[in-house]
C-alpha cells in the first residue's frame, strides 16, 4: 500500500507541475527570438531525454525474460497493433467528434510504446511477474523509438495530413541517433546513471516541461485556445478513457483464454495498456509542429488517466493476492515459462 501512495503522490506532483506549466505558457508565451531559443532549448531537451533513456536501458535487461515470448508477443500486439486499430475504429465511427488535430493526437498516442518505470512499479505492487514486465516494457521502449514514428506516419498520412516518408525517416534518426550514442555510452555511463538515478529522473522530468511549454506556448501564439473548448476536452476524455478500457479488457480476457498464469495476466494488463509520454512528446514536436499544442493534448490526458486507474488496479489485486505458498508457485510458473 505504501508504493501505491508513493505512485499517486508522484502522480499529483507531476500533474501540477505540467498543469503549472501550460498555465505559464498560456500567461507568457515564447515569441520572437525567445520563441526561437525555447525552439533550441526544445530540440537539446529532445536529444538529452532520448540519450538518458539510451544509457538508462540496458540491452541485458530487455533480454531478461526473453525466453517468455508468448507473454512479450501478446504485449507487443497490443502496443503496436490493437492499440492503432481501435483509434482508427474510433476516428471511423465519429469522425466528427474531435477537430481533426485532436484526432491525430489520438492516433499518435495508439502508435507509441510502453512506459517503463510505471509498467514495473504497478506490476511490482500488484503481483505480477517483474523480470517479464521488465523485458516487455523495455523492449517496447527500443523498438518503439522506430516503430512509433512509423506508425504514425502511416496511419496519419492515410487519413489526410501530409507527412512524407522522408519526414519521418528524418524523425526517426533525430531521435535514434542520441539513443544509439547513449547505449554506446552505457558501459562507461551505466554506474554513473545508477547511482544519480534519482536527480537523472529530474532531467527527464524538466525535458518533458520544457516540451510543453514549448508545444502550449507556440499553440496559445496560434490561437490554441480559440481552436478546442471544454467540451472538445470532455470529448477526449471519453475517448481516452474507453480505450484504455478497451484495451485493458481485452487483454484481461484474452490473456486468461491463452491460459497465463495469474503473475502473467497482471504483467500483460499493465504493461500491454500505458502509453509512454516521454516519448510521446518528442515524436508529436518533431511530427505536428504547426499545432503541437492541440495534438499533444489526448496524450497528456491519457497518460495521468492510465495512471491513476492502473494505481486503483493494482490496490485492486495486491488485495485479491493470493496466499503465500500459492503465490509463490505461481510466481515461480511464471518466472519459468
Amino acid at each position: 500500500m505504501t508504493a501505491v501512495r508513493s505512485i499517486w503522490s508522484r502522480i499529483d506532483g507531476f500533474l501540477a507541475a505540467i498543469l503549472l506549466t501550460v498555465a505559464f505558457a498560456a500567461a507568457m508565451p515564447a515569441r520572437g527570438e525567445a520563441a526561437v531559443a525555447v525552439g533550441w532549448l526544445t530540440d537539446a531537451a529532445i536529444a538529452l531525454l532520448f540519450f538518458m533513456h539510451g544509457a538508462k536501458l540496458s540491452p541485458e535487461t530487455a533480454l531478461l525474460g526473453a525466453r517468455h515470448w508468448r507473454l512479450h508477443t501478446t504485449v507487443f500486439l497490443s502496443t503496436f497493433v490493437l492499440f492503432p486499430l481501435l483509434g482508427l475504429f474510433a476516428r471511423l465511427m465519429a469522425p466528427n467528434l474531435l477537430p481533426e488535430p485532436l484526432w491525430a493526437g489520438v492516433i499518435l498516442l495508439t502508435a507509441l510504446p510502453s512506459t517503463v518505470q510505471a509498467s514495473i512499479a504497478f506490476t511490482s505492487v500488484a503481483g505480477g511477474n517483474v523480470p517479464a514486465a521488465l523485458c516487455s516494457a523495455s523492449a517496447s521502449n527500443l523498438l518503439g523509438v522506430f516503430l512509433a514514428p512509423l506508425i504514425a506516419g502511416v496511419l496519419l498520412t492515410r487519413h489526410g495530413l501530409d507527412i512524407s516518408a522522408r519526414s519521418v525517416l528524418a524523425i526517426v534518426v533525430q531521435l535514434l541517433l542520441p539513443f544509439v550514442a547513449g547505449q554506446l555510452l552505457r558501459p562507461w555511463l551505466g554506474a554513473f546513471v545508477t547511482r544519480h538515478a534519482r536527480a537523472l529522473k529530474g532531467v527527464d522530468y524538466g525535458s518533458i516541461l520544457l516540451i510543453v511549454y514549448s508545444a502550449f506556448s507556440h499553440g496559445v501564439v496560434n490561437g490554441i485556445w480559440h481552436q478546442v473548448d471544454a467540451a472538445d476536452l470532455f470529448k477526449v476524455v471519453l475517448v481516452d478513457v474507453a480505450l484504455l478500457a478497451a484495451v485493458m479488457s481485452i487483454l484481461t480476457f484474452a490473456s486468461r483464454q491463452l491460459g497465463f498464469s495469474r503473475a502473467d495476466q497482471i504483467t500483460i494488463v499493465f504493461c500491454g495498456s500505458k502509453k509512454s509520454l516521454a516519448s510521446g512528446l518528442p515524436i508529436a514536436t518533431l511530427l505536428f509542429a504547426g499545432h503541437i499544442g492541440l495534438v499533444i493534448i489526448p496524450l497528456m490526458l491519457f497518460h495521468q488517466i492510465q495512471l491513476m486507474v492502473c494505481a486503483s488496479l493494482a490496490r485492486h489485486y495486491a488485495a485479491r493476492r493470493v496466499p503465500a505458498t500459492e503465490g509463490h508457485a505461481v510466481s515461480a510458473a511464471g518466472m519459468g515459462a
